[in-house]
């Protein structure tokens, strides 16, 4: 039996109050005002306080007294008849006393009885609570493991897209990496191209230069040879006049179709040599925007991928908090049911 944690004036209190308000006095009336306890030992407590209140002395019956005794002995032949007459009503008021008796052990019995019949609905009502509430406990328990299993099918499923995100951000990155791995070979490809455009200038510019020479070098040969004419010209000019001037013509007249077939060399090598540097500076600029577009077309996608890859990331995140703490709640929640469902049982 569990010790008493009530103290009688504290049952009595109870026991007023209940009074007070019109309601019946039973164990489990008192038990639910006081908040605990014996429903037996509250209501026996409760009991011992009404007797104590209404509790009629009650002296022991009195034997006759040793004159009427005496007197009685002396009378006995006389008053006999008296005697079993007062014996008869004697009797009388002994089974009377006895009914009454009978009557008011009945009464009380009565009494008990529906006390008994009282206390018996109050805890029939009591129980009717306590299962009511029990299965409302349930239900929520019920409610409470099936949110539970929901926020883990969640929590997986997040988990799963949450690995699936961090697969796409890794091969975003792995994409990213090729792309500047790309950018670096297109840039290295560019650079050659570069150094291959420089060395095609330098062989023009050493061809021209070759020209050039080469051009002045034949100049100089046609003037010596002219010089060397015109002097032989001159010595046989007193020989040959008219023969010295058509000489000298056809000399000066080569000499100026030397120049001019030079001019023309010299122009087309020109020519020639400009268009190249225009094509290959036009290739040039050509190759350097169409690979530059290539760059930023890829790295524009790439970063489009990588900042939807990083907000997949970021939102999978938050909802995992979010989960994590609804299912942390949830947990909270039901160890409490639980508990409460475990101090009701």
């Amino acid at each position: 039996m569990r010790p008493a944690i009530f103290e009688p004036q504290q049952i009595v209190e109870a026991g007023l109050a209940l009074q007070a308000e019109g309601r019946n006095i039973t164990g489990f009336a008192l038990r639910n005002r006081v908040g605990g306890g014996n429903p037996g030992r509250l209501k026996q407590v409760w009991d011992e306080y009404i007797s104590s209140q209404t509790e009629v002395t009650t002296g022991p019956v009195a034997e006759l007294p040793v004159e009427v005794a005496e007197e009685v002995k002396a009378v006995s032949s006389a008053l006999a008849e008296r005697i079993s007459q007062l014996a008869t009503e004697l009797n009388d008021k002994a089974v009377r006393a006895a009914e009454r008796r009978v009557a008011e052990v009945t009464r009380a019995a009565g009494e008990q009885t529906t006390q008994a019949e009282r206390e018996l609905a109050d805890a029939a009502q009591t129980v009717d609570d306590l299962e009511e509430t029990l299965d409302t406990l349930r239900e929520e328990h019920s409610a409470t493991l099936a949110a539970l299993d929901d926020s883990r099918r969640k929590e997986q499923a997040q988990a799963v897209e949450l690995a699936q995100l961090r697969e796409r951000l890794a091969a975003t990155e792995r994409l990213l990496g090729e792309s500047e791995k790309a950018g670096k070979e297109a840039a290295e490809q560019h650079r050659q191209q570069q150094a291959d455009l420089q060395k095609r200038l330098d062989a023009a510019g050493n061809k021209l230069a070759e020209a050039t020479t080469r051009h002045a070098t034949d100049l100089q040969g046609v003037r010596e040879q002219y010089a060397g004419e015109v002097k032989e010209l001159k010595a046989q000019h007193a020989r040959n006049e008219s023969d010295l001037q058509r000489r000298l013509d056809a000399a000066e007249k080569k000499l100026a179709e030397a120049i001019t077939n030079h001019a023309i060399e010299i122009k087309g090598i020109k020519e020639q040599h400009t268009g190249e540097i225009k094509e290959l500076k036009a290739q040039h600029a050509r190759s350097e925007k169409e690979l530059q577009n290539r760059l930023d077309t890829e790295l524009k996608a790439r970063q489009a991928a990588l900042d939807k890859a990083l907000r997949d990331a970021t939102d999978a995140r938050e909802a995992k908090a979010t989960l994590t703490g609804e299912l942390q709640s949830l947990k909270t929640h039901n160890d409490q049911l639980a508990a409460l469902l475990a101090g009701k049982k």
